[in-house]
């Protein structure tokens, strides 16, 4: 099979290897789409290596054909539409899955838009719910609104009614927002979220959503509510704050968790997946949430959707197809 390989110089090229086995619990797919995820630039550039016993091809979220299925798998059957988790290998033509990690695709949606869905909207599902416990009462801060998870998160916590205010750095991704159902918009290259924060809530928001860290750590704790949940996922504005007030932290009684969803156990990723489709996953197929594709290409144009990945400027998802040979 052809898959897309990291050189030494890291740059994407094709190469072959052969079909990945799999094992009982496991099934083959045909990858017919697969997502890019700030996982797979780090991943490139040597900053993020597969978990040990996982493939290093990149890739953690594909959608696409079974094409066998291991001895201990009756929940699927081969030909059937599906899309899922994996720890690496996306980037080819085949890939083994498990299949606790993987949900039936629906007929209403396109491969495209199902290898858009995975990796966000099962990162969001964790942290608003497994972690952070979100409320229909609560009031959530997303930073970055606009990306993938912030766009699958804002639809997560709007199906339970919570309320939802989001940052984004322009006037393109405030709309989109805003369609998705974002109550409040702040542009934080113009107002101050702390500020907003200060001027518009009495107590502060009960849940953040942070993918930027950096000296986001200290205004997420001047922006909490008491009792409020701070979950970090990514570190776009830095590794290092300057200062963190430890006794706000301990006078506001904050909850600061941090988390990633590549590494995690064989067993959470099943209760995960099979928590999310219990509950969401009517909504998937009627469309009441839905991927947000920024762009798709077909995989020759892998190095230009991981250039546009670096600028920060979409709405979404880039998503990759492979075409029928």
């Amino acid at each position: 099979m052809k898959y897309i390989e990291v050189n030494a110089q890291q740059e994407l090229v094709f190469n072959e290897t052969d079909i990945p086995e799999i094992a009982d619990d496991e099934c083959l797919l045909k990858v017919k789409s697969f997502g890019v995820n700030r996982a797979d630039l780090l991943q490139r550039a040597g900053k993020y290596p597969a978990p040990p016993g996982e493939s290093p091809i990149l890739g953690l979220e594909v959608c696409g054909d079974i094409v066998k299925t291991g001895d201990q798998v009756n929940s699927f059957s081969t030909k059937e539409r599906v899309f899922g988790l994996v720890a690496g290998g996306g980037y080819a033509q085949y890939v083994k899955i498990k299949a606790a990690h993987m949900m039936t695709l629906p007929d209403e949606l396109s491969y495209a838009q199902g290898a858009a869905i995975a990796e966000v909207y099962l990162t969001a599902y964790q942290s608003l719910f497994s972690i952070a416990k979100l409320q229909t009462t609560d009031h959530i801060l997303i930073h970055g609104g606009a990306s993938g998870v912030g766009t699958a998160a804002i639809q997560l916590a709007k199906a339970i009614g919570a309320k939802v205010t989001v940052t984004i750095s322009n006037d393109r991704k405030a709309q989109a927002c805003k369609t998705l159902g974002a109550d409040n918009i702040i542009n934080y290259r113009q107002q101050d979220f702390v500020a907003w924060k200060k001027q518009h809530l009495k107590s502060g928001f009960n849940v953040i959503l942070d993918i930027v860290g950096g000296d986001n750590v200290q205004k997420n704790i001047d922006a909490v509510a008491l009792d409020g949940r701070i979950v970090m996922l990514a570190m776009l504005g830095g590794r290092f704050c300057d200062q963190v007030d430890v006794a706000k932290m301990l006078f506001k009684r904050v909850n600061i968790h941090a988390s990633t969803l590549r590494n995690r156990s064989d067993d959470y990723k099943t209760q995960l997946v099979a928590d999310f489709t219990k509950q969401f996953s009517a909504a998937v197929k009627g469309q009441q949430i839905n991927a947000v594709i920024e762009q798709e290409f077909d995989w020759q144009q892998a190095d230009q959707a991981h250039q546009l990945m670096t600028s920060n400027s979409n709405i979404g998802k880039y998503i990759l197809t492979i075409p029928d040979i």
